[in-house]
């Protein structure tokens, strides 16, 4: 593996107290103090540039096994390299569901060929159905990472309760699709846009009720829960309530959810369309609220990739968007130029905290740690959806003018992306 040596570049490594100017050397893959580089090593120069620890994803669907003309493990992975990504967590709501040890195992084998470090859910329920348990035990053993049923909710509560409670002994996260499925069924966020548009409604409450049941859950039995995906300010407001009160809770929001508001669907273009949906300007304006305070803790994309062919129709298209290629510079748009936030303080949000929650060696650029980074440039940049690296191309950033650009991302010490 050959060494690198990255040269007079803005360093932000919030865990190690980093945020000045200086250079990086890799070696064998991981970080190497500087004093060691030789004359073998690939200089890169870093003049303009800003070096960050690589982004860890909480929420991807990567499609593999099952649906790979949507996307599989090898080019949801050149998408996270491009976006800055260099560790995700891959969803179960494969065909067949993760919820067995030769799924697992799959996933993880052909990742060894991806551009990114690819951490497996396991399923709660068998096929995602709430109807008979996964053996958890035989998952952990394959190699998961978390438990969820995401893309559903796992209805039986007594399943999740044990799902919490034997994810808590493991010390693995469950990471909670939070809703309500008798609320639930509405293609867009109910209220005057779908009144407008003459589509049944999802109500803010079917996220909300389901909210509130694993904050209950969670403090009555004493372990941690994640709650997916958060984009109503009621669901805020409670995972603020709770955490004041000592509940083990984190969360995650998307950028779709800070940048964008259910206007959008006045398009009747489906590549608007995810679940949870896109919501108000006041719902909009409280995920930025609680990611300053602290609340939300961490950004996480739901990269969710449909085929052209599925998402033409605004009514019967799935729901989804994809994400990762776009979640940094959208990010950094809404919450650093629109000083919400430090380019530090975004960095933990997407990269630092999710290690943490996930309990994994990324997130920092500590020696001898696993070489993950990225390289940007605070530089605008038009989204155009056929020059995205992955297979599906259903973003709702379409158009739009970001403010940073992912410019190199380096992986276990190797180069996956370089758009220098």
């Amino acid at each position: 593996m050959n060494s690198i040596l990255i040269k007079n570049i803005h360093i932000i490594d919030p865990e190690n107290g980093v945020d000045n100017k200086g250079d990086i050397y890799i070696k064998d893959g991981v970080f190497a103090p500087t004093e060691l580089a030789d004359d073998t090593a690939q200089i890169i120069d870093g003049e303009g540039l800003t070096a960050v620890p690589g982004l860890v994803d909480l929420h991807v669907h990567l499609r593999d096994p099952g649906q790979t003309q949507k996307e599989d493990i090898i080019t949801g992975c050149k998408a996270a390299a491009a976006g800055g990504v260099t560790s995700l967590l891959a969803m179960p709501n494969t065909v067949p569901a993760t919820d067995s040890a030769e799924t697992v195992e799959y996933i993880l084998n052909k990742a060894k060929e991806a551009d990114a470090h690819v951490y497996v859910v396991g399923a709660i329920t068998k096929d995602l159905e709430s109807k008979e348990a996964t053996d958890i035990d035989e998952l952990y053993k394959a190699g998961i990472s978390a438990l969820s049923d995401d893309g559903k909710p796992v209805a039986d509560t007594v399943m999740m309760v044990n799902a919490m409670k034997k994810a808590a002994q493991l010390g693995i996260p469950v990471t909670a699709h939070c809703e309500d499925p008798y609320l639930a069924g509405g293609k867009v966020n109910e209220g005057e846009i779908s009144a407008e548009l003459g589509i049944n409604g999802m109500p803010r409450a079917a996220e909300d009720a389901g909210t509130a049941r694993e904050i209950a859950l969670a403090a009555a039995y004493d372990v941690p829960i994640h709650i997916c995906h958060v984009s109503t300010y009621t669901s805020a407001d409670m995972i603020r309530d709770a955490k004041r009160r000592g509940v083990k809770v984190t969360a995650e929001t998307a950028p779709h959810y800070l940048m964008l508001t259910e206007k959008e669907l006045l398009k009747r273009d489906a590549d608007y369309r995810m679940n949870p949906p896109l919501r108000t300007e006041r719902d909009r304006l409280a995920m930025i609220d609680a990611l300053r305070d602290g609340t939300i803790d961490a950004i996480a994309t739901d990269h969710a990739p449909h085929t052209p062919e599925e998402k033409s129709d605004f009514e019967s298209a799935p729901n989804g968007s994809i994400g990762m290629e776009t979640s940094f510079a959208a990010a950094y748009t809404v919450l650093v130029s629109g000083k919400v936030m430090t380019e530090a303080q975004l960095i933990k949000k997407m990269s630092c905290v999710p290690a943490r929650i996930l309990g994994i060696q990324a997130g920092n650029m500590t020696m001898g740690r696993p070489a993950d980074l990225m390289l940007y440039r605070a530089e605008k940049w038009t989204v155009d959806p056929e020059k995205l690296h992955g297979r599906s191309k259903n973003t709702p950033f379409k158009g739009l003018t970001l403010d940073a650009k992912v410019k190199l991302t380096v992986c276990g010490g190797r180069i996956v992306y370089n758009d220098l």
